[in-house]
């Protein structure tokens, strides 16, 4: 076995960064690498564990100062047993635990920034972003200079890697239809997201706007995935919503793993970021909205913009109800051969860009630019 990376994660539920992790430890753990995990646990340990990636329980996602204390000496006890030969951390409080620890332990360490944080003078005493960061798009490239006064020579822009093996347009689909009792004579518009309220407001949109689309296209169907801190409260929406429908219109399946089964049965996919590229790579036509704003449907016209911002909507106008109505009208509307055509664009662009393969050299380049230092 080769080098032993320690990535650090909040947990591994449901999420953009989540599922980033597990297709870069799986990969470097191909390309020889020893690739042990720490965080709070999750829906895709057991995933990991099946690929023989070690995972040990730290509470990474607790904000309290208690109990980051407590997070602390759990890595620290961690580093010193398993000696890894590089830290890697994915978020602010791993970031922050482990750039203390680094100042004493001097292990190389290297982070990436999956998303912009808030930036007040508290929250960036205990921002830490290591002696290489990796950024996921340009623009947080750019952020991470403005707001942090992090050197360019620093910093590796990389992708979300989609593995398309696992995310392709021949998944079979018979299965889960059955399983959510879905009719596969009627449309289906499906969302991936964690449910937080940072995140979750694409999935409420839906559950606004499915009376309106279910009097539009008569057996409409909406498969929400996910869980998080107001999943109780769009699935009590959702209830409402189907009652006023009269039918079981919206299905919300809680944190799942077989992420791509659940989009094989999508007529079209609303999201952002590593979910969209996912629906992409499974042909899917896909409507670009999430908290940070909305860019509509996805198309070489629509390239440059989502780009910009690793397909997470930055900088764009908000996600409004009737625009977002007016979108998936317009695709439910236009015919099978156009919106084979739009899946057909997104897959090619995935295998283009957005591979695993390239994901993984990125992270390579950053982490030999760490160990370069200590030469």
């Amino acid at each position: 076995m080769g080098q032993k990376i320690l990535m650090a994660l909040n947990r591994f539920d449901i999420g953009g960064a989540e599922t980033h992790v597990v297709e870069l430890s799986k990969e470097l753990q191909r390309r020889g690498y020893e690739i042990i995990l720490a965080s709070s646990g999750g829906s895709y340990v057991s995933e990991l564990e099946a690929s023989n990636i070690r995972h040990f329980t730290v509470p990474l996602d607790e904000r309290s100062f208690v109990k980051m204390f407590r997070s602390k000496r759990i890595l620290k006890k961690l580093i010193e047993t398993e000696k890894p030969q590089l830290v890697h951390a994915h978020a602010r409080i791993p970031g922050f635990l482990c750039g203390l620890l680094q100042k004493k332990m001097k292990f190389p360490f290297v982070t990436t920034a999956h998303w912009v944080f808030y930036t007040d003078t508290l929250l960036r005493m205990l921002t830490d972003w290591g002696q290489s960061t990796i950024a996921v798009s340009e623009d947080i490239k750019t952020y991470l200079m403005e707001s942090y006064h992090v050197p360019a020579s620093q910093i590796v822009v990389t992708v979300n890697g989609i593995d398309t093996d696992k995310f392709s347009p021949d998944i079979p689909k018979e299965e889960i239809m059955q399983e959510l009792g879905l009719d596969a004579s009627a449309p289906i518009i499906g969302t991936v997201s964690r449910l937080d309220d940072s995140r979750a407001l694409c999935a409420r949109k839906m559950i606004a706007i499915a009376p309106k689309l279910a009097e539009e296209f008569p057996g409409l169907q909406m498969v929400i995935v996910g869980s998080g801190d107001v999943y109780e409260e769009l699935k009590a929406a959702a209830e409402q919503a189907n009652h006023q429908i009269g039918r079981n219109c919206i299905v919300m399946t809680g944190a799942r793993t077989d992420i791509n089964r659940l989009v094989a049965v999508c007529d079209v996919f609303l999201g952002v970021s590593r979910a969209a590229l996912e629906a992409m790579a499974e042909e899917k036509p896909v409507v670009l909205a999430g908290n940070e704003g909305y860019i509509g449907i996805f198309s070489e016209r629509t390239l440059d913009k989502a780009r910009e911002s690793n397909l997470c909507c930055r900088s764009c106008p908000p996600l409004e109800e009737n625009v977002l109505i007016r979108d998936v009208t317009a695709l439910l509307h236009t015919s099978a051969e156009e919106r084979n055509k739009l899946g057909r664009y997104g897959r090619e662009l995935v295998l283009r860009e957005y591979s695993v393969k390239r994901m993984a050299d990125d992270c390579e380049k950053a982490y030999q630019m760490v160990w370069n230092q200590r030469t």
